[in-house]
């Protein structure tokens, strides 16, 4: 498991609470002296936290353009309005960096606006293999959920509303060049962003624990791969994140002011970047992306309806890693009950008390769109390759089927 590790974390990591007051100071050290701020009309109207930012780099001799024109689930079309309407506005004069407030979504655009500012390009011009030399504007993230992940992984997602899929921007050039951990940024969250961010930390630090082997993993021949399999490091690092949401995940979403679990589920969050960001992913993204594609519901409510089903499959291929997921997540068994026959339905009790929908019916799928559900999800080869069984079409099938059925080995009650 530990031979042939690519680990690719980003340069500089800030954390800590109030941690962003020490940015702009560093971005002078770098020399950077223009910046694009990629954020959303909330962050600039209903907060300061862009004024600030603005205010304490122009102390520093530090120039910024904003556009907040960010929107959830960014599409090509967004991207490539947003090209134009910022090279326009910058009239040819160059740009240091790139910086992004919010969530995963203003993140993702901000990485694809690293790609096509500079060029003028469509972001589709990048979808699949680069140039050679192509070179991304450096960017730095700062993401206001605790969740996505965003500010130390390779890629964008990006909609594409031609055939209302997902498209992958890949690249390690991609990955910001500082992450800022600052806790002090999702205090504000409500709790539904709280509970979808939570859990898809949660899901990035599991599926990574459990995905394929770094000396199995299939990097398409690339000395520079975004994704690598998972390994001792990796593991690490997913260890330490599905501890922390144990601990910290509904404290989080039942009590907002809670400090100490927004610090925690901040660490959870990176922690977990940090292992799927190299170790990569498989069936629950894989899956999760075709059905937001076929019901547009949040990013994290598809993952957690499906973490579940997609745990019970690996009962047999993955189950000395179950039992210690279980251990981790500090789930309460005697001693006639498996700890990973029982893991299944405790995570479903979780996510039931994040008041996430637990099946597929809930997200309002139709049993005759199973099938397409399938093919979708197949389609998305880079997660199915990673999956760790011998059949994935069957397994696919068995999870879609149960995870629409909410059918689960067993059954668990979380107090």
């Amino acid at each position: 498991m530990n031979t042939h590790v690519f680990f690719c974390p980003p340069p500089r990591t800030l954390m800590g609470r109030g941690c962003r007051h020490e940015l702009p100071a560093l971005i002078a050290h770098l020399g950077w002296r223009r910046g694009l701020v990629i954020t959303d009309r909330f962050f600039t109207t209903q907060t300061r936290w862009v004024e600030d930012h603005i205010n304490a780099c122009k102390k520093q001799g530090i120039e910024i353009v904003v556009f907040d024109g960010g929107q959830p689930d960014p599409s090509t079309t967004l991207c490539d309005q947003a090209t134009q309407h910022v090279r326009a506005h910058l009239a040819e004069q160059p740009i240091d960096y790139v910086l992004a407030m919010g969530g995963g979504s203003n993140i993702d655009l901000a990485k694809a606006l690293c790609l096509t500012v500079p060029t003028g390009q469509t972001i589709r011009a990048y979808s699949g293999t680069w140039p050679a030399h192509t070179r991304p504007l450096p960017l730095i993230a700062l993401p206001t959920t605790s969740g996505t992940g965003s500010e130390a992984t390779p890629g964008a997602i990006l909609v594409d509303p031609d055939n209302a899929t997902k498209i992958a921007v890949m690249g390690n050039a991609l990955r910001p060049a500082i992450a800022v951990i600052d806790p002090e940024l999702s205090d504000s969250c409500p709790p539904r962003v709280t509970a979808d961010a939570g859990i898809d930390a949660l899901t990035h630090a599991i599926e990574s624990f459990v995905t394929q082997d770094a000396s199995l993993f299939d990097r398409g021949g690339s000395p520079d791969p975004g994704y690598s399999g998972r390994s001792g490091l990796t593991m690490m690092f997913a260890r330490e994140a599905i501890r922390l949401c144990g601990h910290y995940m509904l404290r989080a979403y039942r009590d907002g002011t809670d400090t100490e679990a927004r610090d925690g589920m901040a660490s959870a969050s990176y922690y977990a970047a940090l292992s799927y960001g190299t170790a990569g992913l498989n069936a629950v993204h894989g899956i999760a992306y075709a059905l937001a594609g076929l019901t547009h519901q949040s990013h994290g409510t598809t993952n957690a309806v499906l973490l579940p089903y997609v745990l019970d499959e690996l009962r047999e291929t993955r189950a000395p890693e179950l039992r210690e997921v279980a251990q981790l997540l500090g789930m309460p068994t005697d001693q006639t009950e498996d700890a990973v026959l029982a893991l299944p339905a405790y995570v479903r009790s979780l996510i039931e008390q994040l008041g996430i929908p637990t099946d597929l019916r809930q997200c309002g799928v139709q049993e005759h769109q199973l099938e397409g559900l399938l093919h979708d999800a197949l389609q998305v080869t880079r997660l199915a390759k990673a999956f760790p069984v011998a059949d994935r079409t069957s397994a696919y099938q068995r999870i879609i089927r149960h995870a629409f059925e909410g059918s689960l080995a067993t059954h668990f009650i979380l107090n």
